[in-house]
């Protein structure tokens, strides 16, 4: 059973890609991380990267409660392909007064049901196409963070326009209403940003700003 509440536990329920990669990771990165799964393979994977792994038959209240799950501060419900366990499981970690609990959906009518009932609603296949066709139609973006309806956060590949100029010349702020919050040079990321730095062939500019502002910039 997870008791231990002195650090920001997460609780990830359901082991499959998402769930298996986000468990690993978190864990990867130093966090408290609770695991539920049926399956018992998947869980024992999971073991040499936490102790708290637990197999459950049944995602029950009374089974949720008995592994601790109400004790982490957020909980990540990965479960989309099966929408009744999905939006059940949901509802039973919400009643178990989990402070912030976070739902995978695959189709917006599951999302808009999980947001209902109290949960932050993620669609991970969506998303990751959005990011795919987003690297296909600008040829210079590496990736990007949607930060909001209106956000985003970017990673682009300097082109000709910067190159040669320095950071105070190119005034991303003024031309494009974007930020440069960090840059990318010889392999390191530098995000203290000297106004007379000299952009170079090959070098990443990771930029926030509103969508089509950044939508402007590629394809100026």
């Amino acid at each position: 059973m997870f008791k231990n509440k002195k650090t920001a536990a997460i609780g990830i329920i359901g082991l499959g890609r998402f769930g298996m990669a986000l468990a690993k990771r978190l864990c990867e990165l130093g966090k408290e991380v609770l695991v539920i799964d049926q399956s018992e393979s998947k869980v024992k994977e999971l073991r040499s990267y936490t102790q708290y792994a637990f197999v459950a038959d049944e995602l029950t209240k009374e089974v949720l409660e008995e592994a601790g799950i109400q004790n982490c501060e957020v909980v990540v419900v990965c479960i989309g392909e099966k929408i009744d366990v999905s939006i059940l499981t949901t509802l039973n970690v919400v009643s178990l007064g989990v402070p912030k609990v976070i739902a995978k959906a695959i189709s917006y009518e599951q999302g808009c049901v999980l947001e209902k009932i109290g949960a932050e609603v993620v669609y991970p296949e969506r998303d990751m196409a959005l990011r795919v066709a987003k690297k296909i139609v600008a040829h210079n973006v590496l990736d990007y963070i949607s930060l909001n309806n209106d956000v985003e956060l970017s990673e682009i590949k300097v082109n000709e326009k910067l190159i040669g100029k320095t950071v105070s010349e190119a005034d991303m702020r003024k031309q494009y209403g974007l930020n440069i919050i960090a840059i990318g040079m010889d392999g390191e990321i530098e995000t203290d940003i000297e106004p007379n730095y000299t952009f170079k062939d090959k070098d990443v500019i990771v930029v926030v700003g509103k969508k089509e502002n950044i939508s402007a910039f590629e394809m100026d």
